[in-house]
C-alpha cells in the first residue's frame, strides 16, 4: 500500500490501535444477512472515527514539528544577500575603473549596508555570549556617553576655542622643548641601562661568591675526611710514621694556599682541636702517641713531635677577622701575616714568628706569647734551645708587630711586647711602654 504524501510521517507518530475487524466480520458472517450488514456498517463507522482521531492528533504533532524546524527561507535570503553583495562590489569596482563617483559610491553604500546586515546577527550573538550583562551595560554606557560628550563639546564650541589656543602657541619653542626632552629621555635610558648592567654584575658576583663558598666547604670537608683516615689506623690509634706525616703536611699546605681567611681559620681550628698541631710524647719504637691517663695524649714541649708542622704555611697569610680561639699556633711562621681584629683568646703564640704582623684590634685576652715570667722570658733563638721552666727563648718574635687598638692586653703581655718589640712596636702598644726597658736595643 502506497502511503499518502499528504499524511504526516508515520515513523514519528505511533499508529492508533486498530479494531479487530476481521474477527467481527467472521462472527457476523455466521449470523443472518441483516445482522452481517449492520455489523459491517458499525465496524466501518468505528474505523473511520479511529482513523479520523489519529489524523487529528498526527496533524497537531506534525504542525509542532514543522514549527520547530529551521525555516528554509533563511537560506534563500542569505544566498540572495550574498548575490546582492557581489553585485554591489562589482558595481563599485566598475565605478572605480571608469572613474564615476556616483556609480562607485552607490556600490560602496549598498555593499556596506548588506555587509552590516549579514554581520549583525553573528556579532550580536558574540556580544551577548562573551560579554556579561553588567559589563555589557557599562560598555554601552561608556561608548555612548563618550559620543554624547564629544557632541556636547562640539556644539559648545570647545574644539574651536582649543584650535585657536593651539594656533597661538609658538611651535618652534615647543619643538625645541621636545628635542630637549628627547635628549633627556635618551640620557635617562642610558643611565637605566647602565644601572641594569651593574645590578646584573652584582647578582652574578654574589652567585659566584656563593658557589665558591660551597665548593670551598666541600673541599675542606674532603680534607678533614682524608686527614682523619690518614692519621688513624684500624684500632683508632694516632700513628706517627714519617710518610703519613709528610702526606698530611702536603695536603695541609696545598689546601691552605687555596682557601680564603675563613677557610684557613676552619682548618687551623680542626687541626688544633684534633691535637694534630701539638707536640706529643711518642713511643720511640712504635711511634704512637702516649696517653696521659686522663683521656688525652701527653704533651712534650721540648722533644715532642707534631703530626702536622705548619712551619711557613701561614707566612704572609691573611687571617683578619677570623676566630682562632684556643688554637695552637706555637712555633708557626706568621711573618707579615694579618691577624687584625682576630679573636685570639687563649691562643698559643709561644715561639711564633710575628715580625711585621698586624694585630690591630685583636682580642688578646689570655693569649700566650711566652712561658715563665715576663721579666725572664725572651724570644726564640735559632741556636739556643728553649727553657720552658724559666721562659728563656720561649717567647714569640714580635719585632715591628703592630698592636694598635689591641684589646685586653694584660700587664705581662704588655711588658713582654714592649721589651722585645723594638721601637716601632713600642709605639703601637696600648697604654704605652713608659718604664719598660727596650731589651731588643733597636
Amino acid at each position: 500500500m502506497t502511503p499518502d504524501p499528504n499524511l504526516p510521517n508515520s515513523d514519528t507518530v505511533a499508529p492508533p490501535p486498530q479494531p479487530d475487524l476481521l474477527a467481527d466480520v467472521h462472527l457476523t458472517r455466521n449470523s443472518s444477512p441483516a445482522a452481517y450488514e449492520g455489523s459491517l456498517t458499525q465496524s466501518t463507522l468505528e474505523t473511520s472515527k479511529v482513523i479520523g482521531n489519529g489524523f487529528s492528533r498526527n496533524g497537531a504533532k506534525g504542525t509542532k514539528q514543522t514549527f520547530d524546524r529551521p525555516n528554509s527561507s533563511d537560506g534563500g535570503n542569505q544566498n540572495s544577500k550574498t548575490l546582492i553583495l557581489f553585485l554591489a562590489i562589482a558595481i563599485m569596482v566598475v565605478g572605480l575603473l571608469i572613474d564615476n563617483v556616483w556609480i562607485g559610491l552607490s556600490g560602496s553604500l549598498v555593499s556596506l549596508a548588506i555587509s552590516l546586515q549579514i554581520l549583525w546577527k553573528p556579532l550580536r550573538h558574540l556580544f551577548v555570549e562573551f560579554i556579561p550583562e553588567q559589563e555589557r551595560t557599562i560598555l554601552l554606557g561608556s561608548v555612548f556617553g563618550s559620543i554624547a560628550l564629544l557632541g556636547l563639546l562640539k556644539l559648545s564650541g570647545f574644539f574651536n576655542r582649543l584650535g585657536a589656543s593651539l594656533s597661538a602657541i609658538g611651535w618652534d619653542a615647543v619643538g625645541a622643548t621636545g628635542e630637549v626632552l628627547g635628549a633627556i629621555g635618551q640620557i635617562l635610558i642610558a643611565i637605566l641601562a647602565v644601572y641594569i648592567a651593574w645590578r646584573q654584575y652584582i647578582i652574578s658576583r654574589d652567585l659566584t661568591i656563593q658557589q665558591n663558598l660551597i665548593t670551598q666547604q666541600q673541599t675542606i670537608d674532603s680534607y678533614f675526611q682524608g686527614v682523619s683516615e690518614l692519621v688513624l689506623d684500624e684500632e683508632g690509634l694516632l700513628e706517627d710514621w714519617p710518610q703519613e706525616r709528610a702526606i698530611a703536611e702536603g695536603r695541609t699546605a696545598a689546601i691552605l694556599s687555596s682557601v680564603d681567611a675563613g677557610g684557613k681559620a676552619k682548618i687551623i681550628r680542626f687541626l688544633s682541636r684534633a691535637r694534630l698541631l701539638t707536640p706529643l710524647r711518642r713511643d720511640r719504637r712504635l711511634g704512637r702517641a702516649i696517653l696521659d691517663g686522663a683521656g688525652g695524649y701527653q704533651e712534650d714541649l721540648t722533644n715532642g713531635i707534631r703530626v702536622i708542622d705548619l712551619g711557613v704555611m701561614l707566612a704572609g697569610a691573611n687571617l683578619a677577622k677570623t676566630d682562632l680561639r684556643w688554637t695552637d699556633l706555637s712555633e708557626a711562621n706568621l711573618i707579615r701575616g694579618d691577624l687584625s681584629f682576630c679573636d685570639l683568646v687563649k691562643t698559643n703564640l709561644a715561639r711564633t714568628i710575628l715580625c711585621d704582623t698586624k694585630l690591630c684590634g685583636a682580642d688578646l685576652n689570655g693569649t700566650r706569647f711566652f712561658y715563665g715570667k715576663a721579666e725572664d722570658a725572651s724570644p726564640r733563638s735559632r741556636l739556643e734551645p728553649p727553657n720552658y721552666r724559666t721562659g728563656k727563648h720561649t717567647g714569640a718574635v714580635v719585632e715591628n708587630a703592630d698592636f694598635t687598638d689591641a684589646m685586653q692586653l694584660s700587664g705581662e703581655q704588655r711588658y713582654y711586647c714592649c721589651a722585645w718589640g723594638g721601637s716601632k712596636t713600642r709605639d703601637t702598644i696600648p697604654g704605652g711602654c713608659e718604664g719598660i726597658p727596650n731589651k731588643l736595643g733597636r
